[in-house]
């Protein structure tokens, strides 16, 4: 059995997070050796974790002789990096496996003093890939926030009349950055958190992650892809729809429906043990059969900026896009995996529609995650 090290804060370090379910502000060591699980880190902590239930012996620095070392006169820093390499020492840990975002400057600490650490994207992503109940439950949390927010969106763009141009609600223009306000008062209300989100219209929607801004007309595509992270559990939620207020053209039309289509083509594949590329692959044939540009029909090296240019999905949990992925690269799905499915059409200078479902896998196929419309009208 592979011996683990991780040591940062379980705020940012998704893999610190799946171990120790609870936002820790302050890096701390965590190690396995064995089956056993040990956290070390500073006292007033300790009986959070230990709240959680979990199987993590945990010990206060003290234990390791923080209050000496601090008294020889090391910083903070040289005291914790000398109190990994005890750790390691009590232990029995001579050799670990480490997250790729492992401080380097620990890394060489402790290499210098005999113990091998060595990075290991491949384990830290897969031990995340099935994900834990304090992992599903933020999910769920966090995708009921996302609808609750786009529901409150379009009642504003139920609202909104054309006027010279643009789209007015009680008098005021109506703007991304006033759709983007609505939706982050619905995340905070739901216990969620986001530093951007896509809100955009018009030729904006056909720009990959343009956030969006300005005042929204009448008639174009307006796109919201919200994925906000659930406070409790760190875990994300991540869905796209795509709105018209008026009239849309018959070319968005024709967008949303093969969006649909590809959507449920997507859901039918969708199950343990079928790779990524091919769901990816079919989504593209279908596209490419209607005459659309996909990443497997243009030539090696061209730059696609329309049609479907860019990957059908990606896993979400504690990070927004994580393994596995539904594109070109390997990889199988496997029960347990929540996978983000977003098939979009898009057209410079005119804009596009994108939909996307946050789907777990099951070993009886998937399950859709997300319960929202998918129709052009608001």
């Amino acid at each position: 059995m592979t011996d683990v090290l991780v040591y940062a804060d379980s705020m940012r370090a998704p893999e610190l997070r799946h171990e120790v379910p609870l936002a820790v502000p302050d890096p701390f060591l965590y190690l396995e050796h064995g089956r056993e699980r040990h956290a070390v880190l500073v006292s007033f902590e300790i009986d959070r974790v230990e709240a959680l239930g979990i199987d993590v012996k945990t010990h206060p620095l003290e234990e390791f002789g923080y209050d000496e070392l601090l008294a020889q006169g090391m910083t903070r820093d040289e005291a914790e990096r000398e109190i990994a390499l005890r750790a390691c020492q009590r232990f029995g840990v001579a050799s670990a496996a480490v997250p790729p975002t492992f401080p380097v400057e620990l890394a060489d600490f402790l290499r210098s003093s005999g113990v091998e650490v060595r990075p290991d994207r491949e384990l830290f992503e897969g031990r995340r890939r099935v994900k834990n109940e304090f992992e599903l439950a933020g999910i769920r949390r966090a995708q009921r926030g996302c609808e609750a927010a786009m529901a409150t969106a379009c009642e504003l763009l139920r609202r909104a009349e054309a006027s010279d141009g643009t789209l007015t609600v009680d008098g005021e223009t109506l703007t991304c950055e006033r759709l983007k306000l609505v939706v982050e008062g619905v995340f905070g209300e739901h216990g969620l958190s986001a530093e951007e989100f896509v809100v955009s219209h018009g030729a904006q929607t056909a720009i990959g992650h343009e956030m969006g801004s300005g005042p929204i007309a009448p008639n174009e595509p307006i796109v919201f892809d919200l994925f906000p992270r659930d406070r409790a559990s760190g875990c994300y939620a991540d869905m796209t729809r795509t709105f018209v207020v008026g009239t849309p053209a018959d070319e968005l039309v024709r967008y949303q429906r093969l969006c649909r289509e590809a959507l449920d083509r997507s859901l039918a594949a969708i199950r343990p043990g079928v790779a990524g590329s091919e769901v990816h692959r079919l989504v593209c044939d279908f596209f490419h059969e209607h005459g659309f540009p996909t990443q497997l029909s243009k030539q090696p090296g061209e730059v696609l900026l329309e049609g479907f240019y860019h990957g059908l999905g990606h896993g979400v949990g504690l990070e927004v896009h994580e393994k596995p992925a539904l594109g070109r690269g390997p990889g199988e799905l496997v029960a347990g995996d929540v996978v983000a499915v977003e098939p979009g059409l898009y057209r410079q200078e005119f804009g596009g529609c994108r939909l996307e479902d946050l789907v777990l896998v099951t070993e009886d196929g998937p399950e859709n995650l997300t319960d929202y419309p998918y129709d052009l009208a608001p």
